[in-house]
Formats: structure tokens, C-alpha cells, sequence
């Protein structure tokens, strides 16, 4: 209910007059700043800051699942994950895969259009504030600072070089600013001010406190590579927040546990009930094109790359170098009354729970059998596996919707931040400066509780569905096999979570990385290796979209190499 409270009333607030185009001037609106500076007009203002956490708003200029705030498609820019569906599906998405990038890509523009709302919003919620005469609403302030320092954190991330628009901008309609640069300092600031404002808890699910936001940012100083304070931010966090770890992985992607200790800061969805809006509409495409959900479209299938990462040594660890040596058995090919043998080798737990493979329970809805439910033929590049997360669990009806497009609407929070995302940040952060001991305790933390955490069944019921060993590292013996170990902890643990590109891109990986996986890739999908195109340093960066530099009149400038 406390989702509920936060996203059913904006219906009210949808004819406030302020633009979501980050170019345009606002339009003149039913209600005037007048109007709205008292505390209902601030708290309907920033209702709807939060709504668009989701992308979702009116005139977006891109469809549902490009604007989506779950960054699901962003996978598919790495080695975790193929488009999916047929390659003609999408087609704009398509082309991302395979590194063809221009910066006329809807997918591209849309990004930029939601988080840019995003960004208006936000300070449409602190200009109204700013004018109110004795103004007393530090904390609502906060939030407002903290979710444009949010939505400016993605823009930065994503592209790089992105203006800042201030509320002095909003106010004088100066949206058309240049993009010069970098605007970390701006978002330390927005972050700095809601740790300063906001109170230690909240009563709603899905506020900020001032611990999400010391949270955010240790996290935007990490991507500075200033270890030292986030590693000093983080351990803070760790040491005295209000976080833990869910007891077991698969927790915090059921209803039960979603907004639990281990949620930092998560987007609200609630299962659509044919009347509301408030699903995952970005994640209607990825459920699976087959078996008991028969969607429309089968997007987001993990690679064969990221499945041979779950493969496990004796000792239970991870094939830090050698794990694309050789295969996970798949079925890519085959069609579902042919026989199959699933793999036999020893695996990490978390894959079953995180990927979907033939021969194995798919989170309660029955084994997957295979080709029937996949969508894409073999003539396609999206390979013989589903994503599992992204979908609820059989008997979870509170996040499964009804009516029009409603079973692939699902009401599964999408965990911006989690506790063992800021773990592993932290165990990263320790590694760079030297700190081994204090990496290895934030790993096994994490890798205990997955050995720890029930597995998948077998159809019978009666036993482990594969091979399971997961064991923690009995030490880091060096900071390179550290810094390793930690880097693939974070692929294993946040697979298919949006995350693997930025990790790639920040540690100055991508190049290497994702030309090797297309080129191993093809050995499972030979024509992906054919389409897909070399991955360049340019592609660091989305380019700056085409739409967006010709509505500001040349103020903004392309990022290099577009």
C-alpha cells in the first residue's frame, strides 16, 4: 500500500503547466506557481518528480520500453544480453546491439527526453519552494535535490557531456544551455544537500533518507575514481545504516522482500489492475515469447557469455580467466521434442535464478522447455536463453497485472540501489586503495549468502535442479586477483540489472571485453559474430542525440566520433 500512496494520485497533477521537453519553453498551465506555493502544491509537485522515475510521462518521444527507468535495454549494449525477439523487432534496438549506433536512435533521444523531465520536474518542486515566503520545507527540498541529482547522475553516465539546468534556468525558461563538460560537482552538490536535509528514516516506501543519499554519493564519487571518500562514504553506510542483506538472493524480486532492508532505493511499481499505469511498462517486451505467459515479444535473453560466467571450480569459485573456455551446454537449435542434456559441470547457484534454461524450473511456472518459448527463430541473434528477474513468480499475484497487455505489466520494484550493489562498490573502492582484507569480508558477504540461500529444485521436487557449488575465496592474495575477483562478484550477483555496461565503461574495459564476447559469442550464434560490428572507444559514450542538438539550435555540441 505505501507503493500505492506515492503513484495513484497523479492523475491529479498531470495538467500542471510545466514543460517535460528539455528544449521547449513551459506551456501556460491550469495552475499557476501561485497556486501551488503551499504545502499540497509542493507535495503534488514532487508526486510528480517521482512519477517519472519510471520515464513514463505525457509527450515523451520514444516509446515505453525505450524511456523504461529500469535501463533494461542498456544490457543489450553489453555482453549480458541479446535484444531478443526477432531481429526485426525493434529494429532501432537492434542496431544498438550490433554497435551500428547514430545519433538519430529513438532509443537514444528517448533516454535523454524522460531523464531530462526528470530533471524538470525536480526543479519545478525547489523553484516553487524557493518562493514561498517563509518558506519551511528543507526535507521536501531534499528530495527534489536528491531526485535531480539522480536523474543528472544517469545523464552523465549515459552521455557523458550534458548541460546542467539549474532552477535559475527553469525560472527564466533558459533550458537551451551548452554542454561543455562534466557536471559531477552539480550532482555532489544535489546529493551533499538532501544528506544535510533529509531525515535518517521515512514513513513511505520509496523516499529518500539521508542514507540513500550518502549512498548516492559514495557511488558518484566512485565513478570519479575518488576512492578514498567513497570507500569512507560506503563504509558508513555499511557499518550504520539501516541496510542489510536479504537472507536469501532470489528475495528482493519477490513482493515479500522488494521493499526490504536490502532496498536502498527502488522505482514503485504496482501491478496494473487494466485501470492504472503503474507497471513495469518499460518490461512489458521481456517476458517470455512462449509457454504460460505467451507475450507478444520475448525481449532481453541473456548470452551464452554471461551463463559460462556462473561455472564453478572444485573449490566452488568462479573461472576468473577461464570461463569461456568452454560452453554451459545449451539447447541453441534444437527444437523442444529433440533430445537435450542440460549441463553437468558444477555452477553457481545464482544463475538458475537469474537466467532461464531448458530443463530448469522457471520461477514456479514449470520447467522451460526450451525452443517453444522462445520467440526469435534460429536465423536470429538472441540465442536459447530467457531473463528470469524481470519476472514474477508464480503465486505472486500481487505484482502480476490484468487487462490489455496486463501479464507483462509487473508491479516487481526495479532496484535502482540494493545493499549488495554498494557491497560490491565498496569492496571495489577498498581494492583500489589497498584495503585487501576489508574487499575479501564484502564479498564473501555477498557470496555466503548465496551458498546459503535455497536453490533451484528439480521438477520432482526431490533435490538441486543442476550441480550447485558456490564457496567464498579463502583470501585475495594480490590487488590485481582483488580487484578480478571483485569485478566478476558484481557480474554475477547484478546480472540483468542494468548494470554491466557502466561497470565495463568505467573501468576503461569495454574495448577489450566486448569484442572478445562477440567474438566467442559466435561460437553458440555464428551470425551474431557476422552482424555485430567492433565495439570502438567512441561507444563509451551514447552519442548526444540528433533530436536534441537540433532543437537547441546548435547550443549543444556531439560527443566525439558521431
Amino acid at each position: 500500500m505505501k507503493k500505492k500512496l506515492i503513484y495513484y494520485i497523479l492523475p491529479l497533477i498531470v495538467f500542471i503547466g510545466c514543460s517535460e521537453e528539455f528544449t521547449e519553453t513551459p506551456a501556460i498551465g491550469a495552475l499557476s506557481d501561485q497556486a501551488l506555493q503551499n504545502e499540497q502544491g509542493v507535495d503534488l509537485l514532487l508526486t510528480g518528480a517521482y512519477s517519472v522515475l519510471d520515464g513514463k510521462r505525457n509527450a515523451q518521444g520514444a516509446d515505453d520500453w525505450a524511456v523504461s527507468g529500469d535501463n533494461w535495454w542498456f544490457d543489450v549494449l553489453s555482453d549480458d544480453s541479446h535484444k531478443g525477439s526477432t531481429d526485426g523487432d525493434q529494429a532501432d534496438l537492434f542496431l544498438a546491439e550490433i554497435y551500428d549506433w547514430t545519433s538519430g536512435n529513438p532509443y537514444f533521444f528517448g533516454k535523454w527526453n524522460g531523464l531530462y523531465a526528470g530533471v524538470n520536474r525536480a526543479n519545478a518542486v525547489i523553484s516553487v519552494i524557493q518562493k514561498i515566503e517563509d518558506r519551511d520545507f528543507p526535507e521536501k527540498e531534499a528530495e527534489a535535490r536528491f531526485l535531480r541529482g539522480h536523474f543528472n547522475f544517469e545523464l552523465q553516465k549515459i552521455y557523458g557531456n550534458v548541460p546542467f539546468i539549474s532552477v535559475e534556468n527553469y525560472d527564466n525558461t533558459e533550458f537551451n544551455q551548452p554542454n561543455p563538460g562534466s557536471i559531477w560537482g552539480e550532482i555532489e552538490a544535489d546529493f551533499q544537500f538532501a544528506i544535510d536535509n533529509l531525515p535518517d528514516t521515512q514513513s513511505d516506501a520509496g523516499r529518500p533518507t539521508s542514507w540513500t543519499a550518502k549512498a548516492f554519493l559514495a557511488k558518484t564519487f566512485l565513478y570519479q575514481d575518488k576512492y578514498g571518500p567513497a570507500l569512507t562514504l560506503f563504509n558508513e553506510v555499511i557499518n550504520n545504516g539501516p541496510y542489510a542483506l536479504n537472507s536469501h538472493f532470489f528475495d528482493i524480486f519477490r513482493a515479500s522482500g522488494e521493499n526490504s532492508p536490502e532496498s536502498i532505493f527502488a522505482i514503485q511499481f504496482a501491478a496494473d489492475d487494466g485501470l492504472s499505469f503503474n507497471g513495469n511498462q518499460g518490461g512489458t517486451l521481456n517476458f517470455p515469447g512462449g509457454g504460460p505467459f505467451n507475450s507478444c515479444c520475448g525481449f532481453i535473453q541473456p548470452t551464452q557469455d554471461l551463463v559460462n560466467a556462473y561455472q564453478t571450480d572444485a573449490n566452488g569459485l568462479p573461472l576468473l580467466d577461464t570461463y569461456n573456455q568452454s560452453d554451459v551446454a545449451n539447447d541453441y537449435g534444437l527444437a523442444s521434442d529433440e533430445p537435450f542434456t542440460p549441463e553437468t559441470g558444477m555452477l553457481d547457484p545464482r544463475l538458475d535464478y537469474t537466467v532461464g534454461r531448458r530443463g530448469i524450473d522457471y520461477n514456479g511456472w514449470g520447467v522451460m522447455v526450451g525452443k517453444d518459448w522462445i520467440r526469435a527463430s534460429p536465423a536470429d541473434i538472441s540465442g536459447p536463453y530467457l531473463s528470469k528477474k524481470n519476472i514474477y513468480y508464480a503465486g505472486d499475484d500481487v505484482n502480476m497485472g490484468t487487462g490489455d497487455w496486463g501479464q507483462q505489466r509487473s508491479g516487481i520494484n526495479y532496484q535502482i540501489m540494493r545493499f549488495s550493489d554498494v557491497l560490491l562498490m565498496a569492496a571495489e573502492a577498498a581494492v583500489e586503495q589497498n584495503d585487501l582484507d576489508l574487499a575479501l569480508k564484502y564479498v564473501n558477504r555477498i557470496r555466503n549468502r548465496a551458498k546459503d540461500s535455497p536453490v533451484v529444485q528439480n521438477e520432482a521436487g526431490t533435490g538441486p535442479a543442476a550441480n550447485y557449488k558456490i564457496e567464498p575465496y579463502a583470501s585475495f592474495n594480490s590487488q590485481d586477483f582483488a580487484r578480478k575477483a571483485v569485478r566478476f562478484e558484481r557480474r554475477l550477483e547484478l546480472a540483468l540489472e542494468g548494470q554491466r555496461l557502466f561497470d565495463l565503461r568505467r573501468q576503461d574495459r569495454t574495448v577489450e571485453v566486448l569484442n572478445t564476447y562477440v567474438q566467442n559469442e559466435a561460437r553458440t550464434i555464428s551470425n551474431f559474430g557476422q552482424k555485430a560490428k567492433q565495439y570502438e572507444p567512441k561507444h563509451d559514450l551514447l552519442p548526444i542525440p540528433l533530436n536534441a542538438i537540433d532543437l537547441s539550435g546548435g547550443i549543444l555540441q556531439q560527443n566525439p566520433g558521431y
